[in-house]
């Protein structure tokens, strides 16, 4: 949603710093504009494998856009967005670009009815189209306000490879919606995962489907509300039925609509989302206009102070050169902030790749331990569960862990920042990927061989004969017959040991196979989310570099432009001083209302 007085405010400030001759600060304003202008809400729906998440787009939209069946379960992103003319889909790749390493997006146009090839794991099965996301624009008032709702995949769930990559798109999103059906109350990932979400997204709230299947849903909506309180998680529970919003949008029936819960779902949408996207560009918009107005209102009060009182310009000029020259510092690399930013980056991102190589070392250690205790033909279902739950844990507790440091490292930077000058702080919680983190794919069953009893007939009577020859043999020195009873007794014996044997082997090899399988996919997890972290911080570090270094040369000019007015002012005529003063006054106080109109913006902002 769009704050159009937040955007005339900017226009009017932008008209200020352009007639002042301030080029620098009308690019910091025009990128806030930029910012404030898009009416982009990106909410995510995640949740576990076949939860309803599809059908719940399909209902909030009140369009058959995401791919629902039985059979059908969705493996790529899909990005639903408002658009004014007919609906369209668009499949994205990440493509890189030759020589320079970077990636780029390849956007393909596709007729609406091929979304499921692309989308579903049926037409597009462990994305073998390197889809990146799909692109779906359609027609809706729900969506005219900017929200812009992202179906994420539910191949195996919160608890899986895709799961795991989920985390990484959560510090973008202005809201989260966690989808759980009525069958059953909260599983310890879902609690997992609304604990993390928490701690990285604005607004989270808990999304109960299924309803209209489920009569005993008002039990298990208590119990889940139960083990929020428990969890310490403060997110709204919302009971809907995607069925019933159907049949209401299709029958234009409120009452209908309102027993399908999905009235509260959009007013907690339109309410606390898209408000409060709207509150947050109101800040920034302010906040920037008058740190704006106070850099062009400096260098007039200077040249003010010098007009009303020349005998004391000297003074005032050496500390404006005083001021400047502290200015001046922050923009070299020995600042103290740039020393606090490179180092505190480098030590993070040891920290992080430390951290996540350490859990995951450990949860392969432990994993290879139930190995060693257990064959794996007869436990691998369960144990692969539990592997992918276990990876994902470790992975979203390590991403989390690293937004947390980043802004840590951020406030650390500002402080430094600010006692040398003045600082405002960048919103770095919204710095990540536009989409979902890279792909990691499942971890692959191995060949788990079986002892059939046709093998087991053949290797026994293999290792017998080869018992039998042996001791017939040695028996014959004896006088006795090839073939007698202890030459029988050695045929069973050897042939019970070769059959032991053999089955120890394969019983051995499959631990191998099992444990290289789970080797192979903690290594692939590392990489990849290792790849995404390093990413975030490497954005979070440019972002303040790149912040400050424009705020430090901003005051720089400030500073010069202070110096400048107040040595003219010293060489201003004295019948002309009472001109320039009434001059300087008139536009001190057209600065004033303009930071009067920033300061009223955000006048009635609980967190101002």
């Amino acid at each position: 949603m769009t704050s159009q007085p937040a955007l005339d405010l900017l226009d009017l400030a932008m008209q200020a710093t352009a007639a002042y001759g301030r080029p620098d600060l009308t690019a910091r304003l025009t990128a806030t504009r930029a910012r404030v202008a898009d009416p982009d809400v990106r909410v995510l729906v995640v949740g576990e494998f076949k939860q309803g998440k599809s059908a719940l787009v399909n209902a909030l939209v009140a369009a058959d856009i995401c791919p629902v069946d039985d059979d059908i379960s969705t493996s790529v992103t899909t990005v639903v967005k408002y658009t004014e003319g007919a609906p369209s889909v668009t499949v994205v790749r990440e493509r890189s670009a030759a020589g320079d390493g970077e990636t780029r997006e390849e956007r393909t146009d596709v007729p609406l009815e091929e979304l499921r090839r692309y989308v579903s794991e049926a037409g597009n099965p462990g994305n073998r189209e390197n889809v990146s996301y799909v692109e779906v624009t359609v027609s809706r008032r729900v969506l005219a306000s900017g929200l812009v709702v992202v179906d994420t995949p539910g191949v195996g769930g919160l608890g899986s490879a895709h799961g795991q990559m989920t985390m990484g798109a959560l510090p973008t999103a202005d809201a989260v919606l966690l989808v759980s059906d009525a069958a059953q109350e909260y599983t310890q990932p879902e609690i997992r995962f609304l604990t993390q979400a928490m701690a990285l997204c604005p607004n989270v709230a808990c999304v109960l489907t299924k309803t209209d299947l489920y009569p005993e849903w008002r039990r298990i909506a208590e119990l889940d509300r139960g083990h929020l309180m428990r969890a310490g998680v403060a997110a709204e529970l919302l009971p809907t039925s995607s069925v019933l919003r159907r049949a209401a949008t299709t029958s234009n029936d409120p009452a209908l609509n309102e027993e399908s819960g999905f009235k509260s779902l959009v007013t907690f949408l339109r309410d606390r989302v898209s408000a409060q996207a709207e509150v947050l560009d109101r800040r920034s918009a302010a906040q920037d206009v008058i740190s704006a107005v106070e850099q062009m209102a400096q260098k007039m009060r200077t040249e003010l102070e010098a007009q009303k009182d020349p005998g004391n310009a000297e003074e005032l000029i050496a500390a404006l050169e005083r001021a400047q020259g502290r200015a001046e510092e922050l923009k070299k690399r020995s600042a103290r902030w740039q020393t606090t930013l490179n180092d505190g980056y480098g030590d993070l991102q040891s920290d992080i790749d430390y951290d996540l190589r350490d859990r995951m070392r450990t949860l392969q250690k432990e994993a290879e331990e139930r190995l060693d205790a257990e064959d794996p033909a007869d436990i691998w279902d369960q144990f692969a569960e539990w592997v992918h739950t276990q990876v994902a844990a470790a992975a979203s507790t390590n991403f989390v862990w690293a937004s947390q440091r980043a802004r840590h490292l951020a406030g650390q930077v500002a402080e430094h920042f600010t006692a040398g000058g003045q600082a405002v702080l960048p919103d770095i919680g919204r710095i990540g990927p536009s989409g979902l983190g890279g792909h990691v794919n499942p971890m692959i069953r191995p060949d788990m061989e079986r002892y059939r009893l046709g093998a087991k007939l053949f290797t026994g009577m293999r290792g017998g004969y080869s018992g039998m020859l042996m001791i017939g043999m040695m028996t014959s020195l004896a006088g006795m017959s090839l073939i007698n009873p202890i030459s029988g007794a050695g045929l069973l014996l050897f042939g019970g040991k070769q059959i032991k044997d053999e089955k120890n082997r394969l019983k051995a090899k499959r631990r191998s196979d099992a444990k290289m399988a789970v080797r192979k996919h903690i290594d692939d997890v590392t990489f990849q989310v290792g790849k995404d972290s390093r990413d975030m911080l490497r954005m979070v570090q440019r972002t303040l570099r790149d912040h400050f270094q424009d705020l430090a040369q901003e005051l720089t000019t400030s500073m010069s432009e202070s110096v400048a007015s107040a040595q003219a002012a010293v060489r201003t005529a004295t019948t002309d001083r009472e001109q320039r003063v009434r001059d300087l006054e008139a536009e001190l106080g057209r600065l004033a209302a303009v930071a009067e109109q920033a300061q009223a913006l955000v006048a009635n902002d609980p967190r101002r």
